[in-house]
């Protein structure tokens, strides 16, 4: 994977980044509530990370933005109009989602499932195009996959398949990204090299919304944190003001030392 993510003659056309916020919303599964009452302002343009131990609510908050989860009280709102109201194919074209988990259709080429993610940007009258093709060429050549896309997605191993995915997220060219523990089945080189692409990709003119459970990576790369607990929020804002041993020891239950790391001179939390 590369750092260098596309050449400015063929950097997509990126939208103004959207304001996303949920106001106010209860949000939970069948008959079990995760979160009430919750307000979370996503700044546009940030580099956001959500992080808190297991269960904390953190993917199910990402559920609500992306729409996939309706709040029972509440709302989620992109650029002040509810999401709830607005078409498929604008939301589609506006965020992308990258989940937990994802499952891909039996027997489908890498390069098929990368052009799914133009999907949003098409119509009857605009099918496949020129600018179609770029999208998915350089989201391959992006995650370093461009050598795997004529395999088959079931051939490849999980780190493989996971920055296929991402690389089906690029090709969207959404303005907003949410990603759902995006450095599920990387090695650390891996993680680092997907973290730095997401990186360049915010310092771009994208909104990037990830849940991590590293809390040094989430503070070297994020310029805003949001920190909960028990589905709810216990602080959020700079790296620097909420990555306190204090702060650690009371979400997370550790006992730890945070120094300033010296490569990045961002938090660096030191179990004690």
């Amino acid at each position: 994977m590369t750092d260098t993510l596309i050449t400015r003659r063929d950097q997509p056309r990126i939208e103004t980044a959207a304001r996303l916020e949920a106001e106010d919303i209860t949000i939970g599964y069948d008959g079990r509530v995760v979160s009430e009452h919750l307000d979370v302002e996503i700044p546009p343009g940030s580099f956001t990370v959500v992080v808190g131990p297991n269960a904390c609510g953190k993917s199910t908050l990402l559920r609500a933005f992306a729409r996939l989860l309706k709040p029972r009280e509440g709302r989620v709102l992109l650029d002040g109009r509810a999401i709830a109201e607005l078409p498929t194919k604008e939301v589609a074209r506006r965020l992308g989602l990258l989940p937990q988990t994802s499952i891909a259709p039996d027997g489908i080429r890498v390069s098929d499932l990368v052009a799914r993610g133009r999907h949003p940007h098409q119509t009857i009258l605009r099918q496949w195009s020129h600018d179609d093709q770029t999208a998915v060429a350089a989201a391959l050549a992006a995650t370093g996959t461009t050598a795997l896309a004529g395999r088959l997605v079931d051939e490849l191993s999980g780190g493989q398949r996971q920055r296929v995915w991402v690389a089906m997220l690029l090709s969207q060219e959404s303005p907003t990204m949410l990603l759902d523990e995006p450095t599920t089945f990387l090695d650390i080189a891996h993680q680092y090299d997907l973290l730095r692409l997401f990186h360049g990709l915010h310092r771009e003119g994208r909104t990037i919304v990830a849940v991590l459970h590293d809390l040094n990576q989430a503070a070297r790369f994020a310029d805003h944190m949001v920190m909960m607990r028990d589905g709810s929020v216990v602080a959020s804002g700079a790296p620097s003001s909420i990555v306190t041993a204090e702060r650690v020891h009371e979400v997370f239950g550790l006992e730890c030392t945070v120094i300033a790391d010296p490569h990045s001179g961002t938090p660096l939390v030191v179990p004690c």
